[in-house]
């Protein structure tokens, strides 16, 4: 019985933190940008660009990008036959991709990248996809990529 008391005392002694939660590195070092201060050619090639590529799963093809549009690696790694691998499955599971919406805009500073979040668009009502847009500071896509919908940036 003792030792029981003593187990059921030890266990209800937790240690508890106190004083201000420690932010992400995220949260620290990326920021949403206000619409007013938005570049409006910019986050138009964002959009024609991540458009450009979701529109291969309704049409399985693809216009390569140029050295004007994206860094050499997204230009290497976004190829036709990956595509057309990865949209076989979001056409499956989601439907017919019909557009993206904007949501916002959020800028890494220690890397100098804007980061485009766009809400993809499916016949399927069950689809809850993002795209996210990078874009260097030389004005080139960086990244492009698929999420699963988050209201928060992550």
């Amino acid at each position: 019985m003792i030792l029981f008391v003593a187990l059921a005392t030890l266990s209800a002694c937790k240690s508890k933190k106190t004083g201000t939660p420690q932010r992400t590195v995220t949260e620290q070092r990326v920021k949403k940008i206000a619409p007013d201060k938005i570049d409006e050619a910019q986050k138009q090639k964002a959009y024609d660009l991540g458009k450009r590529v979701l529109m291969t799963c309704n049409t399985s093809r693809f216009k390569p990008f140029t050295t004007e549009e994206a860094t050499k690696d997204v230009i290497k790694n976004t190829t036709e036959e990956r595509l057309t691998k990865t949209c076989h499955n979001f056409r499956l599971k989601y439907g017919e991709f019909k557009d993206i919406r904007f949501i916002e805009l959020m800028r890494d500073n220690r890397n100098k990248l804007n980061i485009y979040r766009f809400k993809a668009d499916y016949s399927k009502k069950i689809a809850n996809k993002e795209l996210r847009v990078t874009i260097n500071e030389d004005n080139l896509v960086s990244s492009i990529k698929t999420l699963d919908w988050q209201d928060e940036f992550k």
